[in-house]
């Protein structure tokens, strides 16, 4: 089935002070996909993401949700468009001071007049989705890495978003975890049916969850397209940052230095 383009960005420009972050960015992310933005620190990947969801007033250029250009609206309308998005950050961003059952429900008790006992209901559901029932009167510091990451992901969609967005997933994860985690990404899409967008720069767990690529390099978007696409690139950027991210470890040969 084809899929249209849920978020299109054309022609953004951001600077901050004397540097120009984003130098005419266009971009755009297909509904129902998982879509990878991936550069070196510094590029603009999150300065990106951040004006996608209003967080982030561009100097030039537009940002459209579902063919709504969000740049212009002021920060009643804006806040309508950003419940449409569900975010798992980098670490999780759990309360600690909370339970699970709390953390997963505050944006319910923050966005809705829900009655409490429904309330607890959704939160039951959405942790069933990721295989956490029965873990609601824990507290974070209770839970493995992996749990906390899953119950992130919980309050993301609690409130079902369209799109989710997940901030360096696998960032200081074993490899074993960046499976699993990755393996999360994908069991969302096919279960929820949503679009993702994910900020990486880990090049295999890239290659296992994308369904599009999109690399930013001094502040333009440089190539786009399918996994497959993204590794017959020609593009000497594109060649580099690959060889360089997925290049092994040079075997000490021991001895005196």
């Amino acid at each position: 089935m084809a899929s249209d383009q849920i978020i299109q960005v054309a022609r953004l420009r951001k600077r901050f002070d004397d540097r120009e972050v984003l130098k005419g960015v266009d971009l755009a992310v297909e509904r129902g996909m998982v879509t990878t933005i991936i550069g070196g620190s510094g590029s603009g990947k999150s300065v990106l993401v951040k004006h996608i969801i209003g967080l982030l007033k561009a100097d030039e250029g537009q940002v459209l949700f579902e063919g709504e250009d969000i740049t212009p609206l002021g920060p009643r309308k804006l806040a309508d468009v950003r419940r449409n998005f569900g975010m798992l950050f980098q670490h999780s961003a759990l309360f600690d001071s909370m339970t699970v059952e709390e953390n997963v429900a505050f944006p319910l008790v923050e966005h809705t007049r829900l009655p409490a006992k429904r309330i607890r209901e959704i939160v039951a559901d959405k942790l069933a989705l990721l295989g956490l029932s029965g873990i609601e009167p824990l507290f974070p510091s209770a839970l493995s890495g992996g749990m906390r990451k899953r119950v992130g992901l919980a309050r993301s969609i609690v409130l079902n978003p369209k799109v989710i967005i997940y901030d360096e997933p696998t960032t200081g994860l074993d490899p074993i975890m960046t499976f699993n985690v990755d393996q999360m990404v994908r069991e969302m899409q096919e279960k929820l049916k949503v679009t993702s967008i994910v900020i990486s720069h880990d090049m295999a767990s890239t290659f296992r969850v994308s369904d599009r690529i999109a690399m930013i390099h001094d502040g333009r978007i440089v190539e786009y397209g399918t996994p497959d696409e993204f590794q017959a690139s020609a593009n000497p950027v594109v060649r580099r940052f690959l060889d360089v991210a997925t290049a092994a470890p040079r075997a000490s040969t021991g001895g005196a230095p």
